[in-house]
This record gives C-alpha cells, structure tokens and sequence, in this order.
C-alpha cells in the first residue's frame, strides 16, 4: 500500500480518508433504505431523495461537502414524510 501511494500522487489521484469513507457508508445505506421504502410505499419523492444520497458520494470528492449534502438529503428525506 505505501509503494501504491507515490504513483496514485504522480498520477493526480488519491485515496479518501478515514471519515469520507465512513460518511459514504453511512449515508448509502440510509440512502437505500429510503430507495425501498419509497418503492413499496409508492412515494416518488422518498424514492428519489433515496437514489441521490446513494449516488451523490461519488459526485463529491471533498469530506466537508460530502457530510454537508448528506445531512442535507437526510434533512429533504425527514421533512417529505
């Protein structure tokens, strides 16, 4: 892993911490456990807010905005039902 680190640098990549990972996890599952519930319920504004939050950590590559769109989802999804 610390031979992978230098050529991930060289190429302009690198790897997410600790916190970013954990927050894409976490939010993910509430995500898809939204998806479902508004799939059963019939309710397409749940169903959506639930696609967003498991998708939207693959659009945001910085740990602060990522918990901060979360929270705002999370927010969207708590005061739709």
């Amino acid at each position: 892993m610390d031979q992978l680190k230098p050529m991930l640098a060289a190429t302009g990549f690198s790897l997410p911490g600790p916190a970013y990972l954990f927050g894409a996890l976490v939010f993910g599952l509430v995500g898809l456990g939204a998806f479902r519930y508004g799939r059963k319920a019939e309710n397409a504004r749940v169903k959506w807010l639930g696609m967003a939050l498991m998708l939207y950590p693959y659009l945001v590559t910085s740990t602060g905005p990522m918990f901060a769109v979360g929270i705002a989802l999370c927010a969207a999804l708590w005061f739709s039902r």
